[in-house]
């Protein structure tokens, strides 16, 4: 037990360590992070970070935070920019450095070669009497009092507050762009809010011979045919310019039967449900789906902007797409 209680205390002290860190951080952004987040904005290339070690990794996770959030970037390691992976980057780039100690050895090779090129450079660094503080266009401060790490070697709540900065820039940018859910969908399209957002209507519905399409002079007889034929559990009335104007389930079918009990003199203007549920072709399934658990429906039927019918939805559509 002592043993446990003393990792739950360990555990204590570096999230302390680290929350005291991020709380710093935060009462000390100034105007650098609005050249930052501009420099950003106005970038005609791409964001292009950069670092070395457990930097590195801290880099790998910005630049999948921005590409995924509406700012292209990608991520090059140090060591490797020194041996040609420097080609990479273009004038039109902005470099995102990141260094806590700012004395990289590659870092130190490649920035002068990319002020050369025009490149600019965001510094996000410890030590702002850097080499890299000093070649920077823009310098992030991200020094912390201490480490969590009680040797003060494993960067620890440096890193944290290195992602943090990282973090907040993208969220600057994209809420500086309007970046909405839609737009983040589009970068996630397998994900399920990218089936979510990117699906619609007519990617799922079923159309053409597959509908169970009937008149409304038609027997029920006919018609149970018609819906045994396409298995979709119901059957839609049309008029002669295609528009629904009804719809007959299975469930209907039932019902009928408890109550009549003879049906084979009914036609489906008889029986008919009016007004059916309809949706346009255009709209997101994810609609469609709310529509139908709202009103408990299980089928519902597609139109065109015409109010043509053009396809039909059963809910089960929806759940093999993974919209619901």
């Amino acid at each position: 037990m002592k043993i446990a209680h003393a990792h739950i205390l360990s555990a204590q002290r570096t999230i302390a360590t680290e929350t005291e860190a991020m709380s710093a951080l935060a009462q000390r952004l100034d105007n650098s992070f609005i050249q930052a987040v501009d420099t950003i904005l106005a970038c005609q290339g791409r964001i292009v970070v950069t670092g070395l070690g457990k930097s590195g990794h801290i880099g790998r996770k910005i630049a999948a935070t921005l590409a995924s959030t509406g700012t292209p970037a990608f991520f090059v390691h140090s060591a490797e920019a020194v041996h040609g992976d420097l080609g990479m980057i273009t004038g039109n780039d902005i470099v995102l450095a990141i260094s806590y100690s700012g004395q990289s050895i590659e870092l130190s090779t490649i920035l002068p070669v990319l002020k050369r090129l025009g490149t600019k450079i965001i510094a996000i660094c410890g030590n702002p009497h850097s080499d890299l503080a000093k070649l920077s266009d823009v310098f992030l401060d991200v020094h912390v009092s201490k480490e969590a790490c009680p040797l003060g070697l494993a960067p620890t709540a440096s890193t944290t507050v290195t992602l943090a900065v990282g973090d907040a820039l993208a969220i600057a940018c994209l809420e500086a762009r309007n970046f909405g859910a839609a737009d983040f969908a589009r970068s996630h399209p397998g994900g399920a809010l990218g089936r979510r957002l990117l699906t619609h209507v007519y990617d799922v519905m079923r159309k053409g011979d597959d509908l169970p399409i009937v008149r409304s002079e038609d027997s029920l007889t006919d018609a149970l045919k018609v819906m045994s034929s396409k298995r979709m559990g119901m059957a839609i009335i049309v008029n002669d310019q295609f528009v629904p104007i009804g719809i007959f389930t299975d469930g209907d079918l039932r019902r009928l039967i408890q109550k009549e009990g003879d049906i084979r003199h009914f036609t489906m203007g008889d029986v008919m449900s009016i007004h059916p549920k309809c949706i346009q072709d255009q709209d997101l399934a994810v609609e469609a789906a709310s529509m139908m658990e709202t009103s408990r429906l299980t089928h519902m039927l597609v139109v065109d902007t015409n109010q043509k019918l053009v396809g039909a939805l059963h809910m089960h559509d929806l759940m093999a797409a993974k919209v619901i």
